[in-house]
């Protein structure tokens, strides 16, 4: 599982530092919005959920954490393109779907903090070498 987020996150992260490649040759820093959403919500924040999946190990509740999965990926993917379409083309149409993204992105997060409250109600992991909160 924390693999699925590992992987997307690094897809995102080149995704996003290309975007900031072609902004910073040709200086024009329209998509800097997109570059930041990328970043901070492809990159950053499935870079983060992988880490805590993989330190849950068994405890993780899979059927969340695959729910988390997909809500974010499918946010991130409605949410980074359409907002490019809404700034460079200034078409008001995207609004809507990126409005549906946005929420997918909320609801993904909501997810993400009930698999982290239900997995620390499990007590900590009994394996050896595994860090105590």
């Amino acid at each position: 599982m924390s693999y699925a987020f590992f992987l997307s996150a690094i897809v995102y992260g080149i995704c996003g530092m290309v975007l900031g490649m072609v902004m910073g040759i040709s200086q024009d820093h329209t998509l800097m919005p997109v570059h930041a959403h990328v970043n901070l919500l492809g990159w950053v924040s499935l870079a983060i959920m992988g880490g805590f999946y993989a330190l849950a190990g068994d405890r993780r509740p899979p059927r969340l954490a695959w729910v988390n999965f997909a809500l974010s990926n499918i946010g991130i993917l409605l949410v980074g393109p359409l907002l490019a379409v809404l700034l460079v083309k200034g078409d008001m149409r995207v609004v809507p779907f990126m409005a549906l993204g946005e929420v997918m992105l909320v609801t993904g997060m909501v997810v993400f903090g009930i698999a982290v409250l239900r997995t620390a109600r499990t007590g900590p992991q009994a394996t050896s070498g595994s860090v105590a909160a």
